[in-house]
């Protein structure tokens, strides 16, 4: 039996692996879920999973929680308590699934202790890629791509030369705005932005996917765990969602992986990759799908690719402003405090008030992360 710590138990992440572990209990056990606020779904997982420990990060929702969890569950408060879920002696493997910078120091700490990592978190790898990294290298833990274009690539790579990988190819769906005129695209709502058409995703994600904000930074993640070149990597439309990634070899040959569009499948390939596990979704019916469509990414219609490639060409610290003034400013659109175009427009400003430097510790990555923020909000202000 192999016992998981889930960080972010309660997103869209945490209900798919939630559906692996009850298909496989006979391989599989939840050790400890980890939440922010959402404590009514919380309850349901700690009644279905039966884990052993429930964290929630936030004090008011673990207080909604305190004598209603079944029999033998325990309660604990605060990111102390989730990072120590993380690292502790019974814990397997840890899915790290927190949305967000936040979510990074619990999943560091796994890579520490010599974890298996399922890493669900973009942010970990955007803003510290080179320390976490280094890391598991040096504590022999193993980082496993939950994302379905990492994983793809993950499985692409497996058995081959790495010296011989020509090209990193990842796949967008395009969002919901691949077919918009692009003279529209100031009027679009948090609404429109989040209705993705092939996943299911939460909020904040599903606006990254219409801006394309996510694609660039996969590039970023790809960077750091493949250890590619910035050079090597690239990125492709493709509507459908069945191609998650490819890798195009020195040879001329490109190695692909398909699967139907579903969380579970690169999930359940975190967990274990030999033997497969069975993950629940549909078998693929190519010839039900009948095609195929492949185009090239539009700079004009989604601009945060054309910032991308300074940021890949650039030291950390740009990558850290990206990531952090895209939080803002996605939050802010949420929030209706901006308009969908002005994303971009306000990283961009964000990306130009950075240096660009080489960052080797977390406090100047928080340090930096903190004070793009600030930048980033007096921007929105005097928009």
């Amino acid at each position: 039996m192999k016992y998981l710590t889930i960080l972010g138990a309660t997103g869209s992440i945490g209900e798919s692996a939630a559906d692996i572990l009850l298909r496989h209990v006979d391989k599989f056990s939840a050790y400890a879920l980890v939440g922010h606020r959402n404590h009514q779904r919380m309850l349901e997982l700690a009644h279905s999973l039966r884990p052993r420990w429930v964290v929630m990060t936030d004090a008011g929702a673990a207080g909604q929680l305190k004598g209603k969890l079944p029999e033998n569950v325990q309660l604990e408060t605060g990111m102390d308590a989730a990072i120590a879920m993380a690292t502790d002696s019974h814990v397997d493997m840890v899915l790290a699934a927190m949305v967000g910078a936040v979510g990074l120091p619990a999943a560091l700490a796994a890579v520490k202790a010599g974890k298996r990592v399922g890493l669900a978190n973009k942010e970990c790898l955007v803003t510290a890629g080179r320390i976490f990294m280094q890391t598991a290298r040096e504590s022999g833990a193993e980082v496993v791509p939950v994302d379905s274009e990492h994983a793809a690539v993950h499985q692409c790579l497996a058995g081959h030369d790495h010296d011989s990988v020509s090209r990193v190819i990842l796949t967008a769906s395009g969002g919901p705005f691949r077919n918009r005129d692009p003279a529209t695209m100031h009027t679009v709502t948090p609404e429109e932005a989040v209705a993705h058409p092939n996943w299911d995703m939460g909020a904040k994600i599903s606006v990254d996917s219409a801006t394309m904000m996510n694609k660039a930074l996969e590039l970023i993640e790809a960077r750091w765990l493949f250890d590619m070149q910035p050079e090597k990597l690239s990125a492709i439309i493709h509507p459908q969602s069945i191609v998650h990634g490819m890798v195009e070899y020195t040879d001329g040959s490109v190695v692909a992986q398909l699967a139907e569009p579903d969380m579970r499948g690169p999930i359940a390939y975190a967990m274990q990759a030999k033997p497969r596990l069975t993950s629940g979704i549909s078998m693929l019916d190519l010839a039900k799908h009948g095609r195929l469509d492949f185009q090239a990414v539009d700079e004009g219609r989604f601009p945060a690719m054309r910032l991308i490639k300074n940021v890949l060409a650039g030291h950390d610290s740009l990558a850290i402003a990206l990531n952090a003034a895209n939080e803002v400013a996605n939050q802010a659109f949420r929030e209706r405090r901006i308009s969908f175009t002005d994303i971009v427009c306000v990283v961009e400003q964000a990306l130009e008030a950075s240096e660009d430097v080489s960052v080797d510790g977390l406090d100047d990555v928080w340090s930096r992360d903190r004070e793009i923020r600030r930048l980033t909000e007096s921007f929105i202000t005097n928009l």
